[in-house]
């Protein structure tokens, strides 16, 4: 990739919030992993919606079908996003409300023995959902994790792999650390035992390229509030497996088509429109971009190529700073990064701790110059707390960069850090 040069202040005229400040210092969103800023694009749709098309599904009026016409339109967005079909996308409230709604449709047809495989690496909208099937008399088992690589023990994942194994849930990028997982090899192994498959990708989704089809997954969840959108969530489908569900719904015995049978009650439409906004967004940034990556979009078309290329460009700007924020922290003393080694793959989330300092204590300060971060377990319980046992000082600080973030932002950032550690 020649001469990369990524038009960040096109990206930062799109979001009001970044005119933010505290104290008297320029708002730092580092914040992203817990949720992204919002460009007008997205506000303007769901403006839009509320404003001219408000009404309820399956009217014979104009706003109702106008309604009905937009959420499908929202939904070949998102198919174009995940590469898949329209009928293999569901919205739902987030995705941890989507994925407990799965697990209980997925143990209508399980029996008490069978078993379920969750990790340790997991955000618990990926563990608690499987873990509440230990009510219906469900074997739940967690892979364990390298506490020393912040990596998944595919060892362990091979040796608790059974012919009793009915569903492996996996996060492909953890929001502890930012550790990226090899899950087409886990969903391989998976199938091999006649699993179903189950992908968090919230952590993943705002940083690299998703292709539902070429990891071969039955079901993947992301979230539209942590790249650019509002707070809905989105889980993916395999046309194939969704058909044999019996999902959780008002008309419990109704297999009706896919995608309707994994919603339940009225959709947010003005949600689902504005997500669509986010995508439109993100495939704009391809557009600006696209000549960087043209050897990697050969064969793509259309709005998929884009989002290919934006994604692509968003992943190029960031992971250049994330190296640099990991490098310039780790040499102040004191401070230790958590997260697997150089050269694993990883998102541009950056997590550490001072020693002696509370984490709790470092957002405080941090957050007192403007510089919005994380702090504590970040529902990444079972890593943070159990594993690396952290919860005496108070978890972990998070920093997690979008391509808003500048170059003199992550330069605020180290100085502040090094400034606090003194």
């Amino acid at each position: 990739m020649k001469d990369f040069k990524f038009d960040v202040d096109y990206v930062r005229e799109q979001f009001p919030a970044l005119c933010k400040t505290v104290n008297g210092n320029p708002a730092v969103f580092s914040d992203g992993p817990g949720g992204s800023q919002v460009p007008m694009i997205v506000i303007e749709r769901i403006k839009e919606y509320l404003l001219y098309h408000n009404a309820n599904t399956h009217g014979v009026f104009k706003t109702s079908v106008e309604s009905d016409d937009l959420y499908w339109k929202a939904k070949e967005a998102f198919a174009d996003f995940l590469n898949c079909s329209p009928q293999e996308v569901a919205f739902g409230a987030n995705m941890s409300s989507n994925n407990f709604k799965l697990a209980l449709g997925l143990v209508r047809t399980m029996e008490p023995g069978d078993e379920v495989l969750i990790t340790d690496i997991d955000h618990e909208g990926n563990r608690s959902p499987w873990r509440t099937l230990e009510d219906f008399g469900i074997t739940v088992k967690s892979v364990a994790v390298d506490p020393k690589t912040a990596t998944l023990n595919m060892d362990d994942l091979k040796a608790k792999l059974s012919d009793k194994t009915k569903v492996v849930a996996v996060n492909w990028a953890a929001n502890a650390c930012g550790t990226v997982t090899d899950v087409k090899e886990c969903i391989r192994l998976a199938h091999e035992k006649g699993a179903l498959t189950v992908v968090d990708a919230v952590h993943y989704a705002p940083h690299k390229v998703i292709d539902v089809k070429e990891i071969d997954a039955d079901f993947l969840h992301c979230s539209a509030y942590k790249f650019f959108g509002p707070h809905i969530g989105i889980t993916y489908i395999k046309k194939e497996v969704g058909e044999k569900v019996k999902t959780v719904r008002v008309m419990a015995d109704d297999n009706e088509d896919m995608p309707w049978k994994f919603e339940t009650g009225t959709p947010a439409f003005e949600l689902a429109w504005g997500a669509a906004g986010a995508v439109e967004f993100i495939a704009d940034i391809g557009k600006r971009h696209a000549q960087y990556f043209e050897d990697e979009l050969k064969g793509l078309t259309g709005r998929r190529k884009n989002i290919v290329a934006g994604m692509k460009a968003i992943d190029a700007y960031e992971e250049p700073m994330a190296k640099k924020l990991r490098r310039e922290l780790a040499e102040i003393k004191g401070v230790k990064i958590y997260g697997p080694p150089e050269g694993h793959p990883r998102t541009s989330t950056v997590t550490f701790l001072a020693e002696g300092i509370n984490a709790n204590h470092i957002a405080k300060k941090l957050a007192e110059k403007g510089i919005f971060v994380w702090d504590g377990d970040y529902y990444a319980i079972e890593i943070i707390m159990n594993v690396w046992k952290l919860g005496d000082v108070g978890g972990l600080v998070r920093i997690g960069l979008a391509p808003y973030n500048t170059e003199e932002e992550i330069d605020k950032i180290i100085c502040a850090v090094r400034e606090i550690c003194q």
